[in-house]
């Protein structure tokens, strides 16, 4: 039987899914997030979360809750539903944090961000908005925590949702001649070097990472 490891644990109709398909799972989280205090009277005019941890790192802060109804740029489909589900209005989503930038560049440059962001983000959307003399600020709201595990089982697949959680892998494991199934660019590109085995998710959520491995293996 095919075997896969999850480096995220999975809900119980994910796991089955793949078990349907013939499939053997292991999972066990290689990150974990702390929420971090800030300042949430500095927050500008639009919002701006990468990930879904960092929507809920912003929750996080009792006086979050004053915000509700203003403008969010968000990364991931399935980010924009949960912040629309607390009251938030989503004015524009995208796959990536490159792709989110160019929107922002590109068609809301008059406008003021406040970046809601993790310890291990990535410098693109930053970096685009500065050189675009976007008016902004940055908020830290959580902090990413490796948790390693050592993996002893043959693995036929590895299913990464994260760059973080392809550092933490590698810090016990190596990556031979895997298949690694990535929920998106950012991630897949870590492994340039590492892996020419690379399946993208066609959309960025944990569902369609499952899908690939699905297809894949059929």
């Amino acid at each position: 039987m095919i075997r896969v490891l999850s480096t995220k644990r999975l809900e119980p109709n994910q796991r089955q899914y793949l078990l349907n398909g013939g499939i053997s799972v292991l999972a066990a989280d290689f990150i974990d997030v702390s929420y971090i205090p800030f300042d949430i009277n500095q927050t500008k005019e639009n919002l701006i979360f990468t990930s879904r941890n960092g929507f809920l790192g912003f929750l996080a802060n009792k006086m979050s809750g004053v915000y509700t109804g203003s403008n969010v740029f968000c990364v991931g489909s399935v980010t924009a539903t949960l912040i629309e589900r607390y009251g938030f209005n989503v004015i524009a989503s995208a796959d990536d944090g490159k792709a989110l930038s160019e929107i922002i560049v590109g068609e809301h440059t008059d406008k003021s961000f406040t970046f809601f962001s993790g310890s291990l983000r990535r410098d693109i959307l930053p970096d685009a908005m500065k050189a675009a003399g976007i008016d902004f600020n940055e908020m830290r709201v959580y902090e990413t925590v490796l948790t390693p595990h050592k993996i002893t089982a043959p693995l036929d697949g590895i299913l990464f949702y994260s760059p973080s959680g392809i550092e933490s892998y590698l810090k016990e494991n190596s990556i031979t001649d895997e298949v690694c199934f990535c929920i998106g660019n950012t991630t897949a590109a870590v492994l340039k070097g590492i892996s020419d085995r690379v399946i993208i998710a066609t959309k960025p959520s944990i569902e369609n990472v499952i899908v690939q491995v699905r297809n894949y293996y059929k």
